[in-house]
């Protein structure tokens, strides 16, 4: 018989599993690895990701990763940037390849004057042949090339098209300024994915799972924008790699074999929650934390994330960093007063490690 687990123990096993029941006391990379990266189109975002599971975590320790080439920041899953380890970027970026070339060929490409995508392609690759450079100059130096052409449309086709990373001092804590490309192999060094194919998607259904099991197969194909996965995730269950379990309204849910789940009752301190979070972002399954209509209230026009406020596990505001880089709370439902008072400790906790006051 199928095992039924509440709605309060998925929550919990999802935090638990995300570090957000508890923080750890590791290195920034294995929880950045635990997380399978950490969304970053917002370039502080991952840093705020990493204080909200890291005790006493210190930003230059990832702005050290950043500009030593372990991590990287680049477009990949879904076509959105992931700060990630620099070797699962080489084997997960050739899977997020069809999204990447399909919103080229969906909504770039039709820009087009009269360039070919291809052509745009091989120039972007001599360009970059050897060099860094920024996204608008990439954008002239393709222009003059392709006269009729929109320069940041050919930026744009060249960032679908090509592994390119945007390197430091952009996606540093006290970094600023636009994106700067550079080829991944030439960033990173050469080398070959650790697994491709069916390999490579079987290994990125598994890191999921271990980060943010128990999951539907629609949550895995939403959080990785790949499609027909469930042929692939039967064949692991097949193979006793994944088990199935029911979740609170009857989903059918899998998790790793072998994975405890987490107690029902664990205590889920506040937690101010990164913008973009994969944790709420991205989230076939976001009923495990959030109630829709409390969800809705947070997503704006223009598709920028605030934080998100967690109270016993749940969505219960958003917050966002004032000009003096103080948090400011939004709360979208009614708090205890004891509730307001581990809200303020944790905006406390915040405001010291954006201000270092």
């Amino acid at each position: 018989m199928t095992e039924q687990i509440s709605l309060r123990q998925w929550n919990r096993t999802l935090l638990q599993r995300q570090h957000l029941l508890a923080r750890v006391a590791e290195d920034a990379i294995e929880v950045l690895d635990r997380c399978v990266g950490l969304q970053s189109q917002d370039p502080r975002a991952a840093f705020f990701g990493l204080w909200s599971r890291i005790e006493d975590f210190d930003p230059l320790e990832l702005d050290e990763l950043l500009t030593d080439r372990e991590v990287v920041r680049m477009a990949l899953l879904r076509s959105t940037i992931f700060l990630i380890d620099a070797e699962d970027a080489r084997w997960i970026r050739p899977l997020a390849d069809p999204t990447l070339r399909r919103e080229s060929t969906d909504i770039h490409a039709p820009k087009l004057a009269d360039a070919d995508p291809a052509q745009v392609l091989a120039s972007a690759a001599e360009i970059l042949a050897g060099r860094e450079l920024a996204g608008a100059e990439l954008g002239r130096e393709l222009a003059a090339r392709h006269p009729a052409e929109n320069p940041s449309t050919l930026t744009t086709i060249a960032r679908c098209g090509l592994p390119l990373v945007q390197v430091p001092p952009r996606g540093l804590w006290r970094g600023r300024g636009g994106p700067t490309y550079r080829l991944f192999d030439e960033w990173v060094g050469p080398g070959e994915p650790a697994v491709v194919d069916d390999d490579a998607r079987a290994d990125l259904i598994r890191l999921y799972l271990r980060g943010f099991g128990p999951a539907t197969v629609k949550a895995i194909q939403t959080w990785s924008g790949l499609t027909r996965l469930r042929p692939l995730v039967e064949k692991l269950e097949a193979e006793w790699e994944l088990v199935r379990l029911a979740g609170p309204n009857g989903e059918v849910l899998y998790d790793l074999d072998g994975l405890a789940l987490a107690d029902a009752d664990a205590p889920a301190p506040v937690r101010l929650i990164a913008p973009f979070d994969h944790v709420i972002g991205a989230q076939a399954d976001r009923i495990r934390v959030a109630e829709p209509e409390l969800y809705r209230r947070t997503v704006t026009a223009n598709g920028r994330s605030p934080g998100f406020v967690f109270i016993d596990g749940f969505l219960a505001g958003t917050w966002s960093l004032d000009a003096d880089e103080v948090p400011v709370v939004d709360f979208l439902r009614e708090v205890s007063a004891v509730e307001r008072r581990e809200v303020d400790a944790e905006v406390d906790r915040l405001r010291e490690f954006t201000t270092g006051i």
